[in-house]
């Protein structure tokens, strides 16, 4: 097969969905033709074709989900990654990949909707950005087929639009990379030692972490991220409330595996809305306690391995962080992290494809 991942900002960021690119990309290119259209070099080696599209871009403009121009997607960042789209197309119509999977939604679903009805290629989406407006979109783009990232998103998509097939596929984890045992990240910080790793956004909600640790006794805290424009507002309010019990950094993807075995439990407040969290199988896998936000998206992903919460009520959300320091666990985040290693993910996405194409 033939097989096209457009994603955007490849080689500009790696965040949860550059991630998930670049691990598909690399098993299913073992027995596929894979090529990742994006828009700058990658810094790894990869067994996969890159085609880079050069663009330049300007980080200072923000991102505002919310705003009218950004519903219409005629925002900076909407406009940037359908001009990128544009540039795409004919590569796609040569190629004439049997499975183009755009992952930036906006202009670029209907524009590769088009694309590969020209020449009868599919159009797959895979639903990162959760149930909102950006997935609606997606959806009314007609892809010949939905991927859900979990039961709960599968249903809603089902109800937005009826007439796309939707089937669930979670994200995953290299549980042969993120794993309990092996070198440890080096902070100056006392154990017991909290994690918490994300882009320092609103939708991630880090201080709510801040604040329940700050609630807890010689307890201290990690913050790992990167992207947003909170973290100097977040390091101020954790040397304020902890002191030398806490750390804000950011660590290049490659060295995370470290990060997380320094450790001792994990959280991720992040809003209902977020789509996965791939950090929480990471940390699982690493063998942590998870405490998460406590909805349906999270309670399949983190199942016997941690403690649901609300963590907007910071006196229960402290009792969660407490009460997982003093469990023992018994091996079961990673046996559930297991559950989503990345062979059993990309062997759902081969199949799916293999059977999109047989219809033809």
């Amino acid at each position: 097969m033939k097989i096209a991942f457009l994603s955007f900002y490849n080689g500009q960021v790696n965040r949860g969905v550059e991630t998930v690119v670049n691990e598909l990309a690399k098993r299913l290119s073992e027995m596929n033709d894979v090529t990742v259209l994006q828009s700058a070099s990658n810094s790894f080696d990869t067994k996969y074709k890159v085609k880079v599209y050069t663009t330049k871009i300007n980080w200072k403009i923000k991102d505002k989900a919310t705003s009218l121009r950004r519903r219409l997607f005629i925002d900076y960042w909407s406009i940037k990654i359908a001009l990128f789209t544009l540039r795409t197309i004919p590569k796609i119509l040569k190629e004439r990949f049997d499975v183009v999977i755009p992952f930036n939604g906006g202009w670029q679903v209907a524009l590769i909707r088009i694309t590969t009805w020209l020449y009868g290629g599919k159009m797959v989406i895979s639903g990162q950005t959760g149930m909102g407006w950006d997935e609606k979109n997606n959806l009314w783009s007609l892809p010949n087929t939905f991927v859900a990232l979990s039961q709960t998103a599968k249903e809603w998509s089902k109800k937005v639009n009826p007439l796309v097939k939707s089937i669930q596929i979670s994200n995953g984890v290299d549980i042969n990379k993120f794993k309990p045992y092996g070198e440890k990240f080096e902070t100056k910080l006392k154990k017991p030692t909290v994690l918490a790793v994300g882009a320092f956004t609103e939708q991630k909600r880090m201080d709510l972490a801040i604040k329940a640790v700050a609630k807890l006794k010689d307890v201290s805290l990690l913050l790992v991220g990167g992207g947003g424009d909170l973290k100097e507002k977040l390091a101020e309010e954790g040397n304020k409330l902890l002191g030398d019990r806490f750390e804000i950094t950011s660590v290049p993807y490659s060295e995370m595996p470290k990060v997380y075995r320094a450790a001792d439990i994990f959280t991720l407040p992040s809003r209902p809305s977020e789509a996965f969290g791939n950090v929480l199988v990471e940390a699982m896998a690493s063998g942590l306690p998870v405490i998460a936000t406590n909805d349906p998206i999270r309670l399949e992903i983190v199942g016997n391995g941690g403690i649901l919460v609300d963590p907007v009520n910071t006196v229960e959300y402290a009792k969660a962080l407490q009460k997982a320091l003093g469990e023992d666990w018994d091996g079961n985040p990673r046996k559930q992290a297991e559950n989503f290693s990345w062979e059993l993910v990309t062997r759902k996405y081969e199949e799916l494809f293999k059977d999109l194409i047989k219809k033809e």
